[in-house]
């Protein structure tokens, strides 16, 4: 199983040294994944509703900063040798999409080829105005073209497209990325980004707790799962070219099992149990697992990663 742990984008700890510090431990504890998110720039009023909490409130616009994930990405290349770097997730429409694809295909072939892009297509009306985005109303559609976009410059020597939102001819993209493909990995629990993953995807990227489709466990994960495999079935497409990742915001350290609806909500109850979570989703073809280990202080979260390398890593 490939372990990934998160890297601050903003806050007290986001600063070079500290960032170098938890790129640096967490490769040395055996993860294989650092990733980061996505935000350009803070709207002073929300109004657009989170997805991933009870009441629809994101908790981090308290401290009114984001650093670019794609800087981030390029200066983690630089601080480490082994881990994989990971947006989660990228928002595809906030960039120009050649400029976006000629930015990630640098970064994998600087990194040796350790670039995996995770995509959505945002929740954040008024972050979309403010960067001057396509339509919110109309982002599946320009995340789904963007997509199409990156893989047409990243595989051909003379590529092409033409389309609602972006058209270009008659260029030269390379160099193309290190990997190829490089993988993207679709965000998303929705039927939209689950169509999308059938689609477009080399990977699935679901966040565990999503209240209007949650997947906080394994039954409700292996209902979901299901639903993928019959959208890429639907398209004559092998579910099992499709990996599958799983980020749990909730994990925190063996904790009482928490019931939901008469299951365990994963990674919860004790060590036994956590493991015996990992394998499970192990046995569903599950290779890639995403936990939150940033605490308030980089003493804590050095301890954090520790201890769950100790527990749960196999080196």
């Amino acid at each position: 199983m490939n372990f990934g742990y998160d890297i601050p984008t903003r806050g007290p700890l986001a600063s070079a040294e500290n960032i170098t510090t938890i790129a640096q431990k967490g490769e040395a504890l055996g993860f294989g994944t650092a990733y980061v998110n996505d935000h350009i720039v803070i709207p002073r009023d929300i109004a657009s509703r989170y997805p991933y909490s009870e009441g629809g409130d994101w908790s981090g616009g308290q401290f009114g900063e984001a650093m670019d994930i794609l800087a981030m990405l390029s200066f983690l290349a630089s601080a480490t040798s082994n881990v994989r770097l990971l947006t989660s997730v990228m928002v595809v429409p906030y960039r120009n999409p050649v400029v976006t694809a000629k930015m990630i295909a640098t970064i994998d072939v600087l990194s040796n080829g350790r670039v995996t892009i995770g995509c959505g297509a945002g929740w954040m009306k008024e972050e979309f105005i403010a960067v001057g985005a396509p339509p919110f109303a109309e982002r599946g559609k320009s995340t789904d073209e963007y997509l199409e976009i990156f893989r047409e410059i990243w595989t051909k020597d003379v590529p092409e497209y033409s389309g609602a939102y972006s058209s270009f001819s008659n260029i030269v993209g390379l160099p193309h990325p290190r990997q190829a493909p490089l993988p993207l990995w679709i965000g998303g629990e929705s039927a939209p980004a689950l169509r999308r993953t059938a689609k477009l995807g080399d990977g699935w990227y679901p966040i565990g707790y999503n209240p209007r489709f949650p997947l906080d466990t394994l039954g409700r994960f292996k209902t979901r799962l299901d639903v993928l495999k019959g959208e890429a079935e639907k398209i004559d497409r092998d579910p099992a070219t499709i990996s599958l990742a799983y980020n749990s915001t909730w994990f925190n350290g063996p904790s009482d099992p928490v019931d939901v609806e008469g299951e365990r909500r994963l990674f919860t109850g004790g060590v036994g149990e956590i493991k015996g979570d990992i394998a499970a989703l192990r046995a569903l073809g599950v290779s890639s697992l995403l936990f939150r280990f940033t605490r308030s202080t980089i003493t804590e979260t050095e301890d954090a990663l520790s201890s769950f390398a100790e527990t749960y890593i196999d080196r």
